[in-house]
């Protein structure tokens, strides 16, 4: 069996909906705004990534095994 990760499946869903919004966001920006504040979606969007990666590690890990002594 397989350890829960710290985010709930609602939780994940937004963070997947968030990270994609993000992600198509940053070109579009950079293509219609002359500025670069087009770089903070792809701040967001890394931030975003590294949460949905550590919760993926942290799902994947294995529950430890409990030996009575």
């Amino acid at each position: 069996m397989r350890s829960a990760g710290f985010l709930s499946e609602r939780q994940r869903r937004f963070a997947w909906l968030g990270f994609l919004l993000a992600a198509f966001q940053a070109p579009l920006a950079a293509k219609l705004v002359d500025d670069a504040s087009w770089f903070f979606a792809i701040v967001v969007s890394l931030v975003v990534a590294t949460v949905i990666i550590a919760d993926d590690a942290q799902r994947r890990r294995p529950t430890p095994a409990d030996y009575p002594e």
